[in-house]
């Protein structure tokens, strides 16, 4: 495996981290409001509900970073998409594991929780967004181009030099 030539890559590691200072603030934002709202189960619940969503989103954007990795293997396709789908099926292990052990845990609250990680996931959204429309992508970013196609020349050029002349 070498480094990744792949050009997504700066784009999803800026995503990160933008996500990771995000999830700061918006924890210290969560986690106060929650505590305004209902002491220290509203704490923990919305930083419990902050710190998920960033989780959640942070394995999609680390497992195409992970998938990159292999780019121009031949095995490359499959292996993206295999990193990529187990990735999503972690997530969503994760979230039925979380969601059954804090469903009727008396130190949760319901409503913040769920504020919470929505708030997480439309703050990492807009993350995304911006990031995507900001960055310099290059629509056709790992192709080579041909100098010159040989079928281009005129019937008959093949012979004058480019002055207009002859080749003799």
């Amino acid at each position: 495996m070498s480094p990744s030539p792949v050009s997504s890559t700066p784009i999803l590691r800026r995503t990160l981290i933008w996500s990771a200072v995000a999830t700061g603030i918006l924890a210290v934002i969560a986690g106060g409001v929650g505590y305004i709202v209902a002491q220290s189960q509203g704490l923990v619940s919305g930083l419990l509900g902050v710190l998920l969503a960033a989780l959640f989103l942070a394995i999609t954007g680390i497992s195409i970073l992970v998938a990159n990795r292999w780019y121009g293997e031949p095995l490359y396709v499959q292996l993206f998409f295999a990193i990529v789908l187990g990735g999503w099926l972690l997530k969503l292990g994760i979230f039925f594991l979380v969601m059954v052990l804090i469903s009727g845990q008396p130190w949760i609250h319901p409503t913040v929780f769920i504020f919470s990680f929505v708030a997480g996931v439309l703050m990492s959204l807009v993350i995304d967004a911006v990031t995507l429309m900001k960055m310099r992508l290059p629509v056709v970013s790992d192709a080579s181009l041909p100098t010159e196609v040989p079928e281009d020349r005129a019937p008959g050029a093949a012979n004058s030099t480019p002055e207009g002349g002859s080749a003799s």
